[in-house]
C-alpha cells in the first residue's frame, strides 16, 4: 500500500519543523515547497540524512515546483511573512493575502483531492481566502490555531498548579487573535475545575479568579510574547506540533476532538464564517463540529471575536 503524501507549502522555520515531525512520526512521504531555490532542498536533505539515526523510513524531499505536490493527501500551508515585534497578526493581511492566493491556486491545480491545513496569519482570513480560491468543500479546508492556543492555555495552567500538562484539559474558541476566547468554565485537571484548584491553592475565590484572568490574558498574548523574545520571527515549534496533530488525526482517522478553524453554518449562532470551534477530525476531514451551550458571558466574548474575524475578512473584499 502506498504511503500517504504530505505537502508542506513554505520552507521557513515552521515548514522545516513540520517536515522533521512528519518524518519522525512516519506520517507519510514529505515534500517541502518554497519559492527560494535550494532552501527546501537543503532542509529536506539535512532531515533525510538523519533517517538512519532517528529510524524513520519515509521520503523527504524539497522542491520549487508546485507540480511536485501532485497526489498529496494533506497539504499544510505556512507560507507568508512572520510577525515582527509590535505587529499584530492582522497587520500581515495585505501581503499574506497575495501569497495565499498564489498558494491556493497551486494547491487547487496540483493536489485537488487534498485536505488543507492553514497556519499562515491572519489565520481566520487566510483560511477563508484559501477555501474561496480552491473551491474545495469546507470540510477539507481548515485552520490550525485552536490546538496551539489551547496548548498554551493548558501549559500555563499546569505550570501554575504544578501538575502534569497531560492531565490539564482546556480549550480556546473564536478567532486566532487578541479576541480569542479561552474557556475558563470548562478548564479542568482530570475533570476537577481549575478554578476550584486555584481557590484551594490561594485560599480565596477572588485570588483564584485574578490568577485565572492573568493566565487568560497571557494565552491571548502568547504569540506576541514569543515574537518579542525572539526579536526576529515568530513561534515555530509549537505551531508545527499543533498542525501535525491535526494532520495525524486525519491521516490515521483518529477522530480526535480538536479546536479547529472551521466554516460554521449556524453553529454557535455564526453563519458563513471560519472560526475556531471543537471539531472531530478523521478520514473525511472535519467530520463534525461539536456545538455546546455557552453562557451569556462566553457567548458575548465569542460574538466579539467573530466580529473581529468578520471585519478582517471584509477587508479582503472577497
Amino acid at each position: 500500500m502506498a504511503r500517504p503524501k504530505i505537502a508542506l507549502i513554505g520552507g521557513g522555520q515552521i515548514g522545516g519543523v513540520l517536515a522533521q515531525l512528519c518524518a519522525l512520526r512516519e506520517l507519510g512521504d514529505v515534500v517541502l515547497f518554497d519559492i527560494v531555490e535550494g532552501m527546501p532542498q537543503g532542509k529536506t536533505l539535512d532531515i533525510a540524512e538523519a533517517a538512519p539515526v532517528d529510524g524513520f523510513d519515509v521520503s523527504v524531499t524539497g522542491t520549487n515546483d508546485y507540480k511536485d505536490i501532485a497526489g498529496a493527501n494533506v497539504v499544510i500551508v505556512t507560507a507568508g511573512l512572520p510577525r515582527k515585534p509590535g505587529m499584530s497578526r492582522d497587520d500581515l493581511i495585505g501581503v499574506n493575502s497575495k501569497i495565499m492566493t498564489s498558494v491556493a491556486e497551486g494547491i487547487r491545480d496540483n493536489a485537488p483531492d487534498a485536505f488543507v491545513i492553514i497556519i499562515s496569519n491572519p489565520l481566520d482570513a487566510m483560511v477563508t481566502l484559501c477555501q474561496k480560491v480552491t473551491g474545495f468543500p469546507s470540510e477539507r479546508v481548515m485552520g490550525q490555531a485552536g490546538v496551539l492556543d489551547s496548548a498554551r492555555f493548558q501549559a500555563f495552567i499546569a505550570w501554575e498548579l504544578g501538575v502534569s500538562v497531560k492531565d490539564v484539559n482546556a480549550m480556546t474558541l473564536g478567532g486566532h487573535g487578541d479576541t480569542m476566547v479561552p474557556l475558563v468554565r470548562y478548564a479542568s485537571v482530570n475533570g476537577i475545575p481549575v478554578l476550584e484548584l486555584l481557590e484551594q491553592k490561594y485560599g480565596s475565590a477572588e485570588k483564584a479568579s485574578e490568577v485565572m484572568t492573568a493566565m487568560v490574558e497571557r494565552t491571548k498574548a502568547a504569540g506576541g510574547e514569543v515574537v518579542k523574545l525572539l526579536g526576529n520571527g515568530s513561534a515555530f515549534y509549537s505551531p508545527a506540533s499543533s498542525a501535525v496533530a491535526m494532520a495525524e488525526s486525519i491521516l490515521r482517522d483518529q477522530k480526535r476532538v480538536l479546536p479547529t478553524c472551521a466554516l460554521l453554518n449556524g453553529e454557535f449562532g455564526i453563519d458563513g464564517f471560519y472560526v475556531g470551534v471543537p471539531c472531530v477530525l478523521g478520514s473525511a476531514g472535519i467530520e463534525k463540529i461539536i456545538e455546546f451551550k455557552l453562557d451569556a458571558t462566553e457567548q458575548a466574548l465569542m460574538d466579539n471575536s467573530v466580529a473581529a474575524v468578520k471585519e478582517l475578512v471584509g477587508s479582503m473584499n472577497l
